[in-house]
């Protein structure tokens, strides 16, 4: 029996642990962030109550590469550590560490789509379809070799809260469908073909303001990319700034963009302060 680990602090790693125990899985031990930090990040969640519930010793750090995962890891002589949500950057102490590797998730098709901000991008960019990958851990960012892929179709007004759900979906059938596999060792791994290879950059908060000089296309696109879990897309009027969640094409009302209006369906107003410099 391969003895497993895992690291995460979003949940779409706590689903993956929670289908892990659906199919009588066991795992040694689990890392998360501590408490205090990324307590905005999207999809963040507290392992405690489960692991307190499956007397999984669960193990709180700063940062992945401190020393900690390694020291443990290798004391409880780990083959597999399972990394998903986590935006450090693994190491190579840590990489080296299980006997076998490290396993991530990204939730593009690799090797389209490395980087970040993944579900945001796909609906941005405007794909026919993206997905969600199993992979095998490497120094680089989305660079190691492919176990498995699971495709997601996107419909053109799909949000990003729709697709969110659908990535989460696609990371528990991955787990399903690779779980015994992992188990007997019996992995086929399939290399990545740089040729194909695309990266999206990291997307900030700032990055979901609405301008006048935007099409209503293009703002409505950003407000389903930006919505829940999301920080949300918004507008400023004078000293007010609009966050908006979702909306329609309006009808000369609403707010006024190049070839049109869209009109704000959930929404909350802000009164900023004079010295309110940013969101």
């Amino acid at each position: 029996m391969k003895r497993i680990g895992f690291v995460t602090c979003v949940q779409l790693g706590m689903s993956c642990i929670e289908e892990i125990y659906r199919l009588g899985g066991e795992l040694k031990v689990i890392f998360t962030l501590e408490d205090r930090y990324a307590r905005n990040k999207s999809g963040r969640i507290y392992l405690d109550g489960f692991a307190d519930l499956y007397r999984i010793p669960l193990v709180k750090i700063r940062h992945i590469n401190d020393g900690t995962v390694e020291q443990i890891g290798r004391k409880l002589e780990l083959d597999w550590l399972f990394i998903i949500g986590w935006s450090q950057i693994a190491g190579k102490e840590v990489l080296e560490m299980p006997k076998i590797g490290c396993i991530g998730m990204h939730p593009t098709l690799l090797p389209k789509g490395r980087g970040r901000a993944s579900i945001p991008w796909a609906i941005l960019k405007n794909v026919s379809e993206t997905g969600v990958t199993l992979f095998r851990l490497d120094e680089g960012v989305d660079t190691g070799d492919i176990i498995d892929q699971v495709v997601i179709p996107l419909e053109p007004a799909i949000t990003a809260t729709e697709l969110y759900q659908r990535v989460n979906e696609a990371h528990i059938l991955l787990i399903q469908n690779n779980w015994e596999r992992l188990l007997r060792g019996q992995v086929d791994f399939i290399k990545q073909d740089e040729r194909e290879a695309t990266e999206w950059p990291e997307r900030k908060p700032e990055d979901g303001e609405i301008f006048g000089h935007m099409s209503v296309e293009e703002s409505l696109r950003l407000i389903r990319a930006v919505t829940h879990p999301y920080p949300g897309a918004f507008f400023r009027r004078g000293r007010e700034l609009w966050r908006i969640w979702s909306a329609e094409k309006g009808d000369f009302d609403g707010i006024k963009v190049a070839d049109g209006y869209i009109r704000p369906i959930e929404y909350e107003i802000i009164q900023e302060k004079e010295s309110d410099n940013g969101i």
